[in-house]
């Protein structure tokens, strides 16, 4: 017998790559369980599946950076109890983090692949559901998009949960309304002007000298790197990546600010005509503002 339960979850988190920086994610999750039925004659009932599985999933994986440990161009060390430094050398456009373990999800590998994403999920869950289920499925897939999206990383440290952390991001349409029509070049113009983006806040900007970071980070200088530091209910969490892939907003990058920024920086291009803009936060979820 085999119980299904697609869309259980989506995992909004960012990864370091070699090529492309940080890069914001969205996955949606769906899992298959095999078994024998149990005194109620089920596999595992519904809520059992959304508890136990989704809650190690958000636990081990959702709202962190993910990082190939087996990567030649990453470092990763311990700075002090409870917090790590990761380096990701890439020339110009290298990045350095000084963060709590919790910010982060190491997968044995050299490459953050949706195959490789899946493989950690796997050994995340090994031995944690109940004995009847002999056997499990899952598939990570992206959200279908029809249209322009984007890939952003941020930080919330005003948050009092997992957004908190300084490098976590999301995989986000984005349907910009002119006169009441969709305008697709101007959607795929802000599309490649966030592809791959960190969105920082000028609040949390700092001097690259008064980050704690790592010895791979000693060549990074203020003409190439901008620097952020925060204070969050979980921690003190330090980033230093390059400018080039970075845009620093005056305020926070909630979903509703970033609906509004757009907005600002898309109304000089139409003209006086009625905007709206449709901003996404992920799969299924946002901001719109006019």
């Amino acid at each position: 017998m085999k119980l299904f339960v697609r869309d259980l979850t989506v995992i909004d988190a960012s990864y370091l790559c070699a090529q492309r920086g940080m890069v914001g994610e969205s996955w949606i999750l769906d899992v298959v369980m095999s078994g024998e039925l149990n005194e109620m004659s089920m596999v595992l009932d519904f809520s059992r599946v959304k508890k136990q599985i989704k809650q190690l999933v958000d636990e081990y994986v959702d709202h962190r950076l993910i990082v190939p440990a087996q990567n030649a161009r990453i470092h990763v060390a311990e700075s002090q109890p409870g917090y790590t430094t990761v380096d990701l050398l890439r020339d110009e456009e290298s990045i350095h983090l000084n963060c709590p373990d919790q910010a982060y999800c190491f997968i044995d590998d050299d490459a953050v692949t949706i195959e490789s994403v899946t493989q950690h999920l796997y050994q995340v869950l090994e031995g944690k559901l109940p004995a009847n289920v002999q056997g499990l499925e899952l598939t990570l897939r992206h959200e279908n998009i029809d249209g322009a999206f984007y890939h952003y990383s941020h930080g919330l440290k005003k948050h009092d949960g997992n957004c908190q952390r300084i490098a976590h991001g999301h995989r986000s349409p984005i349907e910009l309304y002119v006169n009441g029509q969709r305008d697709a070049e101007l959607e795929q113009l802000w599309a490649q002007r966030w592809q791959d983006i960190y969105l920082g806040s000028s609040e949390d900007e700092v001097a690259l000298s008064v980050l704690n970071l790592s010895k791979h980070a000693a060549t990074v200088t203020e003409s190439t790197h901008y620097g952020f530091r925060y204070h969050a209910p979980q921690g003190k969490f330090e980033l230093a990546i390059a400018r080039s892939e970075t845009e620093v907003l005056s305020t926070d990058t909630t979903v509703e600010l970033l609906a509004q920024y757009i907005a600002e920086q898309v109304s000089p291009m139409v003209a006086a005509k009625p905007l709206e803009v449709v901003a996404y936060e992920g799969v299924g979820k946002g901001a719109m503002a006019s």
